[in-house]
Order: C-alpha cells, then sequence, then structure tokens
C-alpha cells in the first residue's frame, strides 16, 4: 500500500487550467481517469488527509504510485481524451456501467447481399441496424412475425439458405409467403433489398404514409372488382396496426428522445433509459454500477451518457434529437456539444420541467429504483461473499495483501499429442474474459504436464519482463499492442498464481519463475483428489475447509482454467483430424482445408454435408468437393476410432469429453 505523499506532485507543478489526467499503479497500469476544469484544484483534492476521503477514493490513491496529466484547451476536448482514455485503459477505479441484464434488439443484415431479420444480443456490429434495444425477445419475435406478412424479408441462417438454394425450393415460410424466397430466385437482390429498406422505414416511425399507401391500394383493388387481393391487403393494414397497438404511444408531438433517470445509494447505481421514437416507447436498457469513486448524480449522468453515445460503432443513429435527464451535469454544455458532434446535427439535453415528458421521466425514475432493489438483493451475498473470499486466501497463503488479480494455469492433451495451456484471469473475485490467454505447447514431448507448466510459466512471464523492461526505456510506451490496437498481452503481473495440480507441478513453476528473476509473485497449486493446496517448498499441503469461500473461489479459477484448455484442444484436434484425413486428396492444399474449416467450423459439420454444398466453398468444384465428400465417408461414425499416429482411442463426436 503506497503513501500518497510519495507521488505528490511538488507545489506550483500542476497548471491552473483544464485537463485530463491519470493514476498508475507500481507496474505503471493506468488504474483512473479524470478530466478537471482545473487540474489544480482536483488533483489537490486527492492528497489531503486519507481520513477525509471517500473510503474507494483513499483505496485508489493508496493503490496508485504515480499521477500524470495533460492539459487540454477546453472542455469539450478534456470530455473527448477521458472518454477515449477510459476505452483504451480500462480503469478498474472508474465508473463502469454494465447491463443489468441482456437486451435483445432486432437486427437487420444489411451488409449481406441478402440482408436477414433476426433476434441479436450483445456488441453491435458495422453494417448492421438495430431496433430496440426490448425487454423480452418473445416480444420481438411475436411483432416479426405480424410484419412479414407485409415485409416477406429473409429470417433465415446461412446454411438454410444456402441448402434451400441447392435443393432448388424455398423453406416452410417461402410456402406460406412470409419470405419472397431470394434463395431460389423469386425475387432478385434489387427487389429483396427494397422489401427490407421498407422494413427499416417502417420500424423506424414512418408508419402513417406506408398504411396510407396501403389504404389507396386495397380501395384501388377493390374499385377494379380484385376482391381477394383487396382482402389481403386489409389483412396486411389489419397485421400493422397490431404491431403498433404493441408500442404505447407516451408522446403525441412525434417525439425522438431518451429518457435517462437514476435511483442509487452511497455504493450502487442503477440506471434506465427509455428509448422513444415517433412518440412511442420502442424499447427500454437497464444498468448497474459499483461508485468506486465519489461522485455526484450531475457527474453519474455525464460518465452514463459517454458510454450509452460514445460507442463508434453505433454511430451517429444512437443519439437521438433529445436527450431527457434528471439533473444536468456541471458540463452540460461541453456534453450537448460532443453529442452534437456525434450525431452530427442539433441535440437538446435538458431537464423535463412539466408535462407528460417529466411524467414520462417520474416513471423511468421509479423502473430505475425498483431494479437497484432488486439487484441489491441480488448482489448483497456476492459482494459480501468476494470479499471474504479473497481474504481467506490471503490468510490461508499468508499474502500480504489480498490477491486482487489472479491467474490460473492448466494444461491439456490426449495422450501427449496436441499438448495446450490456458491462462484465466480473476480480477476482484470476478472472470475477467478479455485477458484469458491460450498457450501451444511446443517443447514438450509425450504426456508431461510438469515440463508443460514450467514451459508455460516461463513464456508467461518472460513476456512480462520484456514488456516491462521496453516501459522502463520509453515511460511515454502505450499499454496497447500498436499491430491489434489491444492491451499487451502480458504487461500487468499478478498477485497470486495458480497452478492445475500438486507438488510437481507446483515446484516446476516455482522453478521456472526462480530462474527468471521472479521473486514478487505468490503461487500456489490446487490438487484435484481431496481439493489441497500446495505451496512451493513446504511438505505438507494447506487444508481449507470444505465450506471455505476462499476454497469455493479457487475451485472456480481452476475449473474455469480447464474448461478453457479442453475448448482450445477440441478446436486443434478437430482442426488437425481434417488436415489428416484430407492429406491425400488430390488437388487439396492447405489453403483449401482452411477454406472448409472456415466455412462450415467443425469435422462434424463438414461431415454432414453434401457434394453440392463443398462445392459451394469458394475455390471447389464439383470433382474436388466428390473427392472431399468420399475421403470423408472413410471415417467412422459416431463413437471410438483408433488414432493411427498414436494407438489411443478416440471419439469424432464434438460434444464427447476428452483424457487431460
Amino acid at each position: 500500500m503506497a503513501d500518497p505523499a510519495t507521488y505528490r506532485p511538488r507545489p506550483g507543478e500542476i497548471p491552473d487550467s483544464p485537463g485530463v489526467y491519470r493514476f498508475s499503479d507500481a507496474t505503471g497500469r493506468v488504474i483512473y481517469v479524470g478530466k478537471a476544469k482545473s487540474l489544480r484544484s482536483r488533483l489537490s483534492s486527492y492528497f489531503q488527509d486519507l481520513a477525509a476521503l471517500h473510503p474507494r477514493t483513499q483505496t485508489m490513491v493508496t493503490t496508485a504510485a504515480k499521477v500524470d496529466w495533460t492539459v487540454v484547451s477546453t472542455e469539450v476536448e478534456a470530455l473527448q481524451l477521458e472518454y477515449s482514455w477510459i476505452k483504451e485503459y480500462d480503469p478498474r477505479f472508474n465508473v463502469r456501467y454494465r447491463d443489468d441484464k441482456s437486451y435483445p434488439s432486432l437486427a437487420v443484415t444489411l451488409d449481406e447481399e441478402y440482408p436477414r431479420l433476426l433476434v441479436m444480443r450483445g456488441p453491435r456490429k458495422k453494417g448492421v441496424r438495430y431496433f430496440g434495444p426490448y425487454s423480452h425477445a418473445w416480444a420481438i419475435r411475436e411483432t416479426l412475425d405480424l410484419l412479414l406478412r407485409v415485409f416477406p424479408a429473409r429470417t433465415c441462417s446461412a446454411g438454410v439458405f444456402r441448402r434451400s438454394a441447392i435443393a432448388g425450393r424455398p423453406c416452410l415460410l417461402g410456402y406460406i409467403d412470409k419470405c419472397s424466397a431470394p434463395c431460389i430466385g423469386r425475387v432478385s437482390a434489387e427487389e429483396h433489398r427494397r422489401i427490407v429498406e421498407d422494413f427499416c422505414d417502417f420500424m423506424a416511425g414512418q408508419t402513417a404514409p406506408f398504411i396510407r399507401r396501403l389504404e389507396k391500394e386495397m380501395t384501388a383493388a377493390a374499385a377494379e372488382q380484385e376482391y381477394e387481393r383487396a382482402a389481403r391487403i386489409r389483412d396486411d393494414i389489419g397485421a400493422l396496426r397490431k404491431a403498433l397497438e404493441k408500442n404505447a404511444v407516451v408522446l403525441g408531438d412525434g417525439t425522438d428522445a431518451d429518457v435517462i433517470a437514476l435511483a442509487d445509494d452511497a455504493l450502487e447505481a442503477a440506471i434506465q433509459v427509455f428509448h422513444v421514437r415517433d412518440g412511442r416507447v420502442r424499447g427500454r436498457r437497464g444498468f448497474v454500477v459499483d461508485k468506486v469513486e465519489d461522485v455526484t448524480t450531475g457527474e453519474l449522468i455525464e460518465h452514463f451518457v459517454q458510454q450509452l453515445y460514445g460507442d463508434a460503432v453505433q454511430g451517429a443513429q444512437a443519439v437521438p434529437r433529445e436527450v431527457l435527464v434528471p439533473v444536468l451535469p456541471a458540463d452540460a454544455d461541453a456534453l450537448t456539444e460532443w453529442l452534437e458532434t456525434t450525431r452530427g446535427t442539433r441535440v437538446t439535453l435538458r431537464v423535463p420541467q412539466r408535462g407528460d415528458k417529466k411524467a414520462l421521466m417520474e416513471t423511468v425514475a421509479r423502473n430505475a429504483t425498483e431494479v437497484l432493489a432488486q439487484h441489491k438483493t441480488k448482489r448483497a451475498s456476492d459482494l459480501t461473499t468476494r470479499s471474504v473470499a479473497l481474504q481467506e486466501i490471503q490468510d490461508a497463503l499468508a499474502l500480504d495483501d489480498a490477491p486482487l488479480r489472479i491467474e490460473c494455469f492448466d494444461v491439456s492433451n490426449l495422450q501427449g499429442t496436441e499438448v495446450v495451456a490456458s491462462m484465466v484471469v480473476f480480477e476482484d473475485g470476478l472472470a475477467r474474459k478479455s485477458e484469458y490467454r491460450r498457450f501451444n505447447i511446443r517443447g514438450v514431448d509425450g504426456q508431461n504436464d510438469v515440463a508443460a507448466i514450467a514451459e508455460v510459466i516461463t513464456r508467461r512471464f518472460r513476456r512480462y519482463l520484456e514488456e516491462r523492461a521496453a516501459g522502463a526505456e520509453d515511460p511515454n510506451a502505450s499499454p496497447l499492442d500498436p499491430e491489434t490496437g489491444r492491451p499487451r498481452k502480458f504487461a500487468y503481473p499478478p498477485n497470486l498464481v495458480v497452478v492445475d495440480g500438486g507438488a510437481p507441478q507446483v515446484a516446476a513453476a516455482a522453478a521456472a519463475l526462480a530462474a527468471l528473476g521472479v521473486n514478487d509473485v505468490a503461487l500456489c497449486g490446487l490438487a484435484k483428489r481431496l481439493e489441497e493446496v500446495w505451496l512451493p517448498d513446504v511438505a505438507d499441503p494447506v487444508i481449507l475447509p470444505r465450506q471455505s469461500e476462499g476454497l469455493y473461489l479457487l475451485q472456480r479459477v481452476r475449473d474455469e482454467a480447464h474448461r478453457f484448455a479442453i475448448t482450445h484442444h477440441r478446436q486443434r484436434r478437430s482442426q488437425s483430424m481434417v488436415a489428416s484425413t484430407l492429406d491425400d486428396v488430390p488437388g487439396l492444399g492447405a489453403v483449401k482445408r482452411a477454406a472448409l474449416l472456415k466455412h462450415f467450423g467443425s469435422l462434424r459439420k463438414l461431415r454432414a454435408a453434401g457434394v453440392d454444398e463443398i462445392a459451394a466453398v469458394p475455390g471447389f468444384g464439383p470433382r474436388t468437393a466428390a473427392s472431399v465428400h468420399a475421403a470423408l465417408a472413410t471415417l467412422p461414425g459416431q463413437g471410438p476410432a483408433v488414432n493411427t499416429a498414436t494407438g489411443v482411442m478416440i471419439n469424432f463426436d464434438d460434444n464427447t469429453d476428452m483424457e487431460e
């Protein structure tokens, strides 16, 4: 634990101007980013008596070992630089909002030749237009089923589309006129795209003109005595109106706005957003956040608006004409200017004072209060047990500090072939999947887990030492990899290394660390048989109680490393089997084998494919496809077979586990 006085800037050194500052720990990792109108005033507030600071601010300043800053000319520049640094460094002490659940959206894949309508969750992708998010996936599917009467666009997967094209007949939706069947050429790509564009216009709020157009077509059809066509159009209009009824009108003036409200206490906050388009609530979204710093409601709103609209993938269409908030942040003018730059047109950021918009704000606030209450009920015990688990591990292993960053290593192989290893990372008791790593073990022959552990520990910490040395030579070096743009793979050391195994594996890992001169990282092993915790150079294991939260956390870390290693091993095994099976196929080289794997994804799917499906892969003709199909037909079916290289029984079923 550092004393803030050891890195406090000298008097008069901090400029009295706008800027962005960052605190870094002893390893150089940025742990907090902030901005200020006056850097001198803001930074001085961190170096007062520790007892006067917010508890989490105390933790931050005592974890840090350095502070630096960048001066900017305007508050808008400070806002932009703060957001880009938070995205770049992902500081652990900054406020980070996370969805309180995974909300589905209705996605339109406009980047494809034949765009597809589907329900999608997760990060937004370029080339895909989104509507929502919505509270329930079933609500999207119900609405989509109604709209497909009028907009018969494709909803099938790539595999179904490809099979229908090969067979020359559409799927069920094509037969019941809920798909225009572009797979068999019933409509051209241009005609299908026009159908999809009409669907997007309708979903974007241009509903009245479309319904009026259909009503005119219905009247004209009736006048020409085409009563069946008029009846179909009448039913289409009914379907559209029924779909519109699912989105209640809350504002009658065609408002395009996001309504944001929050509920908070001293430790956490819940934020709700209602997306209002054309006066209707098109979707809602919820977020929760741990207050890792002492922030006001205005600051929470500012951070949230940055995160909500700062995603470059969402682009300008994510920013509405009006953003309604419960409290204006201190830098409201700068934030408004930033929103207008993102949208490209005028944006209003304000607090509703009266009327329907104020009533809707109160409704959103009630939702936020309810969400916070539910979240605290679910998470109270979780937060407590994580803290207890870290404390128990610290006490059991006699560590100086709680192991806030734990790295676990596991090795997987099939009787000594395709040896791989995994590294998983847990921070503050939670998995940090963006920092998981995989290793292909090269220097080990046969089934030798001890040697494999020594190799993977050596490779991981050698990279850490190299990156630490590079940072010492160039203090201004970015923590991002210049080639990938992601954080450097091994830039930060763990507080605790866990290996899957007993005394031999721990001894091998300890020897590897000693050979590299790494003596400031704790090490232990977790053996499966009796769940003993082994320490280096200690004859007897540490036995944690079966009900121990610390043991439970170590088990979760170990099991996650095991799962990650097994997953990687299966991928390599599938690729290896395909490669060895197809080695003797005439005209099939490494490039075409890779194309097959990329197209079908697994050996099981490739074996199930017909000659026509294989021929549809770019670069394959009928003759090569027939050769591949014949070679795959010689493989055994489901169940065990013998690997000719090792004489070991293997299984071609992708869902079957393997021996470590």
